[in-house]
């Protein structure tokens, strides 16, 4: 064999190597059979040209690969070629992964977008809600996660075998669940039945539950010792502390060495708060920008701030100050004795505010959208949302055709920029559509339809309180040609693909 040929051949095999993947594509004519044929299947439904989707690639692969090894197969489908089958799945948007069990089992996939996480969330979705472990298996078993909880119960106890049954089912997503009835281990485990032990592998290593085997004691109890002490805040663990449903309190700092710095000065307020206040330190120089939410000014830290994260209320600690324990102490205690006002981002209210899209701040927040005598579909804009500036024509039309109908003084159309103001609302991405009803102004509705006008002028009618329905014939006669909803999806891939492409270092 020539040089020149062993050359090629070589050039091939590396391409090969190169090329190989543990995630298998599928098409329409293949994935049903493949889900069929599999017990778990996680599948991906992406598109060549969305950005995120190309960031998910390289994570998505390596899970792949570890998965493999637990016999969990995971999967892609192209949705520029196979479109049928997407639609099928109800893919609005790029990427969507969900977690197929055959084909009359799927769920969305509820994890982040790391490796590591993508792992995690497989290899408990494997696992029954509660796995029986014995002396032999369970060093085994608490290697399955960062945090694994396992009751020790006597095998007459029914009552708390079925409550932290309900506990594991509830609460499947997050951790592994196992159960002893063996005495022996559980006193070699230094605790008597009934109990739960979290094995952890940061802070103290484990926790204890002894308490009355109730449900919410128990899921209390998981939450609050599963979270790390002092953790780390950023894209992995944004969405855990957000629906933790306790406040959460930021050490903003721009090097590893002054977050641990600051962290172990700050312990002891960390331990005497833990189940009251979660902590999180956060790296300033990746997220700094997300100083600028909390109503800190986003270029001096080392920061430090508390948010509600019920109520998205942000009570920043004075940044001309410096971080000790005592001040930080003091503040801490203050908050939690509600003795802290929140601080409250608003630009200016409108000094005329009479047009067909009401401007709202969050000054008139409350009597705008609270206006308790009123239907008010509010939208949440970013300035710098493509599919926000896309939709603004349209909302505008809308505006004007409750403005000039017999609802004008019953039905309300109104607007925040939910980046410069700050407002009660948990906003997940933009634009965000909810409709307040009038007489219901805590429960709201939000909009997940198509962004057309007529599906707007069905939504507010089905929701709200006057049923208020307006025709677009009388301004469709009048409307110049591009204000006319002429598509059935407002969201061109190109403009989809734009945004994808935006980079935003909100967590």
């Amino acid at each position: 064999m020539h040089a020149a040929q062993r050359f090629a051949l070589g050039l091939l095999a590396a391409a090969a190597v190169a090329t190989a993947s543990d995630v298998v594509q599928l098409k329409k004519d293949t994935f049903d059979e493949f889900v069929k044929s599999n017990d778990l299947v996680l599948a991906e439904f992406f598109a060549p040209w969305c950005g995120h989707c190309k960031a998910l690639a390289p994570e998505y692969e390596e899970a792949a690969t570890t998965l493999k090894e637990k016999n969990i197969k995971v999967v892609k489908v192209d949705c520029t070629e196979e479109t049928d089958l997407c639609q099928a799945h109800g893919v609005e948007g790029y990427p969507t992964l969900k977690v197929f069990r055959g084909l009359d089992n799927v769920s969305p996939y509820k994890g982040a977008r790391k490796a590591a996480a993508i792992t995690s969330y497989m290899i408990k979705q494997s696992l029954p809600a509660v796995s029986d472990v014995t002396k032999d298996t369970l060093e085994e078993f608490q290697k399955a996660d960062k945090v694994v909880l396992v009751a020790y119960i006597d095998a007459s106890d029914k009552a708390s075998s079925e409550a932290f049954a309900q506990v594991a089912e509830k609460l499947r997503d997050d951790y592994p669940f196992g159960l002893s009835t063996d005495v022996a281990l559980a006193e070699a485990e230094g605790v008597k039945a009934p109990a739960v032990v979290l094995y952890k592998d940061f802070d103290e290593g484990k926790a204890v539950f002894t308490e009355k085997f109730e449900t919410e004691a128990i899921q209390k109890f998981a939450k609050t010792a599963a979270t790390p002490l002092i953790g780390e805040i950023g894209p992995e663990t944004y969405s855990d502390y957000m629906s933790a449903g306790i406040p959460l309190a930021y050490i903003f700092a721009e090097t590893p060495e002054e977050r641990k710095e600051i962290s172990e000065k700050l312990k002891p307020i960390a331990e005497a708060q833990r189940g009251v206040v979660n902590f999180g330190t956060i790296d300033a120089k990746a997220y700094g920008a997300h100083a600028g939410n909390l109503n800190l000014k986003a270029d001096k830290f080392p920061a430090f701030a508390i948010q509600e994260t019920t109520k998205n209320q942000k009570f920043p600690f004075d940044q001309e100050k410096e971080i000790t324990l005592e001040a930080i102490k003091a503040f801490v205690d203050d908050f939690v004795a509600g003795k802290v006002e929140p601080s409250i981002k608003s630009e200016p209210i409108p000094e005329k505010n009479d047009g067909p899209v009401a401007v709202v701040v969050a000054k008139n927040y409350n009597d705008i959208v609270l206006d308790d005598t009123k239907d008010v579909l509010i939208e949440f804009y970013a300035p710098w949302c493509g599919h926000c500036k896309a939709l603004a024509p349209k909302y505008e039309e809308l505006g004007a055709l409750y403005a000039k109908s017999e609802f004008k003084d019953k039905v309300v159309i109104a607007k925040v920029d939910a980046t410069a103001n700050d407002v009660p609302d948990e906003i997940q991405g933009f634009p965000t559509i909810k409709l307040y009803p009038a007489g219901g102004k805590a429960e709201p509705v939000t909009y997940s339809g198509s962004r057309t006008i007529d599906d707007l002028i069905k939504f507010i009618a089905e929701n709200g309180k006057y049923k208020a329905s307006v025709s677009e014939e009388a301004e469709e006669s009048s409307a110049a040609p591009a204000a006319s909803e002429s598509t059935a999806e407002p969201e061109t891939k190109t403009e989809a693909a734009k945004e994808a492409e935006e980079t935003h270092d909100e967590l």
